[in-house]
Parts: structure tokens; sequence; C-alpha cells
């Protein structure tokens, strides 16, 4: 069920990130690698950024797949810094 800040939300205009959903007031993607290799090297990529951020995603891995979920969680939900972490993440992918 969506929280208080989906209003917010869409009346900010905020865009949900290229993959990704908006549930339970976090940004949700599963990125699919060719395997462990390169699923733990997406990983170590993207823990340097959120470093740099000092904005670190709740993650999980199994083998391939890398589960994402972003939100920020003094603010209760989503924000741009969220938006920026997926958006960066999903450059890391790409590449």
């Amino acid at each position: 069920m969506p929280g208080p800040n989906l209003g917010l939300w869409y009346s900010l205009g905020m865009k949900t990130p290229k993959g990704w959903a908006l549930e339970d007031n976090e940004l949700v993607r599963t990125f699919r690698f060719k395997d462990f290799k390169e699923a733990f090297a997406f990983m170590s990529a993207a823990a340097n950024v959120a470093e740099e951020m000092n904005h670190h995603p709740n993650w999980s891995n199994v083998y391939f797949t890398v589960v994402v979920r972003l939100s920020t969680h003094d603010k209760g939900g989503v924000t741009e810094k969220d938006i920026k972490l997926a958006e960066e993440m999903n450059r890391l992918a790409a590449k």
C-alpha cells in the first residue's frame, strides 16, 4: 500500500527511473547479469557510488541476480537522492 509520500512524489513531478518500480515507498529493481562475477562487479561499482553519495541501498544477490530497494529512511520514502542513485545504477548496469 502506498505511503504518505506518494502524493508528494507525483505533485513534485518525480518520475520513476527506467526499469524501476515504486513499491511501498521504495524504488525497486531487479538486475540480471550473465553470471555471478558480473553481478558482483556491478555491486562493487555501485557500492563505490553509494559510499560517495553517503546513501546506501538495501540489496541482495543470488548468483546472477541483484535486487535493489532504495528509499531515504529519515524522510519516510523516496527522494531525489534515491532517483540519482537509481540512475547511476542503471548506467553501471549498462556497461
